[in-house]
């Protein structure tokens, strides 16, 4: 990639389907979520670059949402010549509908989870919105990545207790400090600034699943996507869990995944 070097993963067998994790995830977010769906699928996860053993040449510059969406066109054209299905959730769903506007012959089928696509959002919504996102990178700026992470877990309803039983939560700690420090510093910020080019994704190829959490529709992210789905004239799919249902719930979450990507749903 011009500028880093990405680290991916990929497990199982069937049609390539790329996960692109949310907040400051990597390869190893997606893992629960892709050993409920490699019995079907090559399920393809990677580092973001920044994060863990994805790096990046100049550490200082900053990447866009653009940046990353154009690493994984670059990361699909290595690894095949046929469509790909795409799911991404929260910044994962922004880089994906970045991607699907820019190449929509690389995305056969795309499920964008809760993207937080402010733009979209009716004001005082809009203003809310994206004063929260900046609150999260002051608490950053003024305290610290831990006090930070949680400002972002409350407006987006995060709920711990939301989960498979059998699901061990990551802690907040040392060992994810570089990616947190680093989405904080660079992604967020990127995040707060996109805009989707809402006349591509109309006319792109490929098709679009909006997708939400069934129990998050309290959070604006949630009715991002709804909005979403409403611009682009599509029915939206719902998934069991809240914004980070992916990570909690990856066995009923899966379940759902194929249903959609399978046609059955929405």
């Amino acid at each position: 990639m011009p500028g880093a070097r990405l680290r991916y993963l990929r497990r199982g067998n069937g049609p390539l389907l790329l996960l692109i994790a949310g907040g400051d995830g990597d390869a190893a977010a997606g893992a629960d979520l892709a050993a409920h769906l490699a019995d079907s699928y090559t399920v393809l996860t990677y580092d973001r670059r920044g994060l863990s053993g994805s790096t990046v040449h100049d550490p200082a510059q900053s990447p866009t949402v653009t940046t990353h969406a154009d690493d994984v066109h670059l990361l699909l054209a290595a690894l095949t010549a046929e469509p790909a299905y795409v799911f991404g959730s929260s910044i994962g769903a922004l880089i994906s509908l970045e991607l699907v506007s820019r190449h929509p012959e690389q995305v056969g089928l795309l499920v964008a989870h809760e993207p937080p696509a402010t733009q979209l959002l009716p004001e005082p919504e809009r203003t809310s919105a994206r004063d929260d996102q900046r609150r999260a990178e002051d608490a950053f700026q003024a305290a610290d990545a831990s006090a930070a992470m949680l400002t972002f877990a409350a407006f987006a309803g995060i709920d711990p207790a939301d989960r498979e039983p059998d699901v061990v939560l990551m802690p907040l700690g040392p060992e994810r400090l570089p990616n947190m420090e680093y989405f904080l510093t660079h992604d967020a910020p990127a995040v707060r600034r996109h805009r989707l080019d809402l006349a591509a994704l109309k006319e792109a190829s490929t098709r679009i699943v909006p997708a939400v959490g069934q129990a998050s529709a309290h959070i604006w992210a949630h009715r991002c996507a709804r909005l979403l789905a409403e611009e682009l004239g599509t029915p939206y799919a719902e998934f069991p869990g809240g914004h980070n249902g992916s990570v909690f719930r990856p066995r009923a979450f899966a379940a759902t995944l194929r249903d959609v990507l399978g046609g059955r749903l929405p």
